[in-house]
């Protein structure tokens, strides 16, 4: 169907549609100009927003025995959820699982660019030199890596705050990145996946399932116009 629309080859009400547009009963759908019928009972997807707590394996079994995040979700008879991207096992914060691989591929395409948010704590504090050098990328073992947007927060002592965006998913991007300024990352805490941010009141290791308002937002983001690699 995506790339129907891409193709331009969907109408909504006369007009092409566009990825992510919703539709109702009560529209009239075209597909290469032959009607089609949209159903009130398609079921959406569904999408679980669990705030993960550091010391939790983003994996359905750990070989050495440590605790996953799928040990406290709810069961899904016939099905499995299905991590939208993931966090290692020290850092905690935001975490999507949906029981659909279409939107959970789609949500973590690089086509789509969707950004996470960070707060990091690290021991030590970043010069004017360094904080540009991340912002216009360093290299890494596996590629270049930049923050989208990087902002002091403060901090007591010998740690200090950031909160940095990115649109990529690399292995350990975010402390890594910091690493190769000379920085250690003691502490870090995805606040925001795309559209979705984590509840100031969700306690760790606790979950709840997106509202309507959230889900529809997830599912309306377009595609960048070119990927982020």
């Amino acid at each position: 169907m995506e790339a129907l629309i891409i193709a331009g080859r969907v109408k909504v009400n006369g007009v092409v549609a566009d990825i992510g547009q919703r539709v109702s009963v009560s529209d009239r759908i075209l597909v290469d100009e032959k009607p089609v019928r949209a159903s009130a009972e398609a079921a959406l997807p569904q999408v679980l927003l669990y705030h993960k707590p550091a010391g939790e394996m983003v994996t359905a079994r750990d070989p050495e025995g440590r605790p996953t995040v799928f040990d406290r979700l709810p069961r899904l008879p016939g099905r499995q959820w299905i991590a939208i991207g993931r966090l290692d096992f020290n850092t905690s914060g935001i975490l999507l699982l949906t029981d659909s691989g279409e939107l959970a591929n789609r949500l973590m395409h690089p086509r789509y660019g969707l950004e996470r948010e960070y707060a990091v704590r690290v021991r030590g504090e970043a010069t004017q030199e360094q904080l540009s050098a991340l912002s216009k990328g360093v290299m890494l073992n596996d590629g270049q890596a930049s923050f989208d947007s990087i902002q002091y927060q403060g901090g007591e002592g010998a740690n200090r705050w950031y909160v940095v965006t990115l649109r990529e998913g690399k292995n350990r991007e975010v402390r890594r990145m910091f690493e190769s300024i000379g920085l250690v990352v003691s502490r870090l805490i995805r606040t925001r996946y795309g559209t979705v941010v984590l509840p100031p009141r969700l306690p760790r290791g606790k979950w709840r399932v997106l509202d309507k308002v959230e889900l529809n937002a997830l599912l309306a983001v377009k595609p960048t116009e070119r990927p982020h690699t």
